[in-house]
């Protein structure tokens, strides 16, 4: 059973059904509204912990009540969280509008999440030595993400880097101990400066760019309806996406990236069946509404795939 650590963010996730995103200066109706329990990192966790991963969270949430509930939330879904720390003020926010398509775009106020320290990260230091993986985003403090995949380092764990919110930037030191980067279309150009591409060809003509720019030498690339691109060493190409019909993609992402930390080998081998699995689980979770309650289990995403092993 591999052991994963979560260094990332909790949030509440507002979220508001509208038709299509409004113009500026225009006004629209919201046609449904519900919160949630989300952010990267908790859905990250949580699609780690469905599919029989032992968890550890690393994170903040506030003093408010919705940070206590959130805590036990993850409880349920039986994750470690002994170095969730509670701050003053509020838990963070996500501002989620989803259009009637499928698509959505996000708004998020740090709040606790921003408050996450250095001293945080080392009172998990056991914890973080005994880990198989680690993984992390960038909706906390670029030192605290810093110092836990200096640890991660000394004791030999994997280390995946999902770089998200998109930035232009970050810091050598944080990709300097980067094992796996995963990025979506628009992060992983921004991290260039160039436009966003979901073209094989352009995407695989700029993976050297990565190599010399950002010394990233292991790759995975998702690109929403268009799949995923990879490059693990010697081995490129595509990731085709399964058919779906789609409710909402907002955990599409951490869903997959959640699995790929499950399933991956310490000497990524088995990329192309850990990438099957991810992309069993994102149709999985875009199929069904919400964050956190959308993500599949493990036996939801064998039943996914048992087809696929039948042909």
């Amino acid at each position: 059973m591999k052991s994963i650590v979560v260094i990332g963010s909790l949030n509440v996730d507002v979220l508001q059904k509208i038709d299509r995103l409004p113009q500026q200066g225009e006004t629209l109706s919201i046609e449904g509204k519900s919160t949630n329990f989300g952010g990267k990192g908790a859905n990250q966790a949580v699609a780690a912990a469905r599919q029989g991963a032992i968890v550890s969270f690393i994170g903040a949430v506030g003093s408010d009540s919705e940070g206590q509930t959130f805590i036990q939330l993850l409880e349920q879904e039986g994750i470690n969280t002994r170095f969730i720390q509670s701050k003053k003020g509020p838990t963070g926010t996500a501002y989620i509008m989803l259009e009637r398509d499928g698509h959505n775009t996000i708004l998020v106020h740090g709040g606790a999440n921003a408050e996450l320290t250095i001293e945080d990260v080392n009172q998990a230091k056991d914890v973080i030595a005994m880990a198989d993986v680690v993984v992390a985003q960038l909706e906390v403090p670029r030192p605290v993400i810093q110092r836990g995949f200096e640890l991660a380092k000394e004791s030999g764990a994997m280390t995946i880097l999902n770089p998200a919110p998109v930035t232009q930037r970050i810091e050598s030191a944080i990709l300097g101990n980067t094992d796996l980067l995963v990025p979506n279309e628009t992060e992983a150009a921004a991290l260039l400066n160039l436009p966003p591409s979901t073209n094989y060809k352009t995407l695989k003509d700029r993976l050297p760019l990565y190599q010399e720019q950002l010394g990233i030498h292991n790759l995975i690339i998702t690109l929403g309806e268009d799949g995923a691109f990879f490059a693990i060493g010697k081995q490129i190409g595509p990731v085709k996406n399964f058919k779906v019909d789609v409710q909402d993609t907002t955990a599409a992402g951490d869903t997959f990236i959640g699995t790929i930390a499950t399933t991956i080998e310490p000497d990524l081998s088995n990329i192309e069946r850990t990438l099957q699995r991810a992309s069993a689980a994102s149709a999985i979770a875009v199929s069904r509404p919400g964050a956190i309650p959308s993500i599949p289990t493990s036996e939801e995403i064998a039943r996914k795939l048992a087809p696929m092993a039948m042909s």
